[in-house]
């Protein structure tokens, strides 16, 4: 089945996720909408974990929100990212409360690629760069 559809999968894998986060569950909603799209909420006393799975477009939109200076976003997302396994992430890192600094506001990116998915997009410039090549000569 679809990791992505799997809805019995995805509630296993949040809450491994939270158990191994050591957060606090106060609440948990998943839901299946139409075209099996799947959306799942997991309030916790630490912030959010929300999830929107779109399997006709191999998608999953994932939001980790927490509060507090010691919090670690970034563990629960590689603990999602093992299980959902995706070719490519891209998280962006929003630390909120000062206002007042612009450096604050400016979010952080990070973007990471599957190997598999690398090689296919690096063997892809190649052969763009090559084909350039060739009609320059000519």
């Amino acid at each position: 089945m679809n990791k992505l559809t799997d809805t019995e999968l995805l509630q296993q894998s949040l809450h491994a996720v939270i158990e191994t986060s050591n957060f606090t569950v106060l609440n948990t909603d998943i839901k299946v909408l139409a075209g099996q799209q799947t959306t799942a909420f997991i309030l916790l006393k630490e912030g959010h974990i929300s999830i929107h799975t779109y399997p006709d477009l191999k998608y999953a939109a994932v939001d980790v929100f927490l509060c507090g200076e010691t919090s670690q976003p970034e563990k629960a997302a590689k603990a999602l990212r093992k299980v959902l396994k995706p070719e490519k992430t891209k998280m962006t890192y929003l630390k909120r409360g000062d206002f007042g600094s612009v450096k604050d506001m400016k979010p952080k990116i990070k973007t990471k690629t599957a190997h598999l998915r690398r090689i296919q997009n690096t063997g892809a410039k190649v052969i763009r760069v090559l084909s350039r090549r060739k009609a320059n000569k000519n």
